[in-house]
């Protein structure tokens, strides 16, 4: 969804609040797709902060259906989104030759990508690891059980490989 901002652009003091129903069903990123749970209505408040400048704030919350990195159980993600951003129109950033594109790769001339906006925000927020608990034990390497579930019993010794070659001299002249 696209919001016109020329209005906040040119308005001295012009203040504009809009509550807006995000269209976005899943959010894909380099670990996966997760599909949005559940969202909240964004709501923005567009200000004009100067010449060709608008300040854009809101928030929203998105619940995403995701797995536990460890164990592979499904646990919810919830996100809420705070956002205070600043942007320029597309004369100013002509002028401006330090302004960044990439920094506002969510407009398109005068107005703003709600989707992109969002994604944007998303992947600043996404957490690094996510986990169903604290504590989470994972699943065993050797048959997969999920360990917080229950203990499996499996042998799960893994020789230190720094002594490898000793175990072969050890090895070598052991009687038969």
């Amino acid at each position: 969804m696209l919001v016109n901002l020329s209005d906040v652009f040119t308005s001295e003091g012009k203040v504009v609040n809009q509550e807006i129903t995000l269209e976005m069903e899943d959010f894909t990123n380099g670990m996966g797709t997760y599909h949005i749970v559940e969202k909240s209505p964004i709501a923005f408040t567009f200000s004009n902060i100067g010449v060709d400048k608008a300040r854009v704030e809101g928030s929203c919350k998105l619940s995403f259906a995701a797995v536990c990195d460890r164990c592979l159980s499904e646990v919810p993600v919830v996100l809420e989104l705070s956002f205070d951003r600043t942007v320029v129109s597309p004369e100013a950033v002509t002028e401006d030759e330090d302004t960044d594109a990439d920094a506002q790769s969510f407009m398109e001339g005068y107005q703003l990508n709600v989707e992109t906006f969002v994604y944007d925000e998303i992947i600043v927020n996404w957490p690094v690891k996510i986990l169903c608990r604290e504590d989470c034990k994972g699943v065993c390497p050797v048959c997969g059980q999920n360990l917080n579930e229950r203990e499996c019993g499996c042998d799960t010794f893994v020789p230190d490989p720094r002594m490898a070659a000793i175990k072969d001299i050890f090895n070598a002249n052991k009687e038969v």
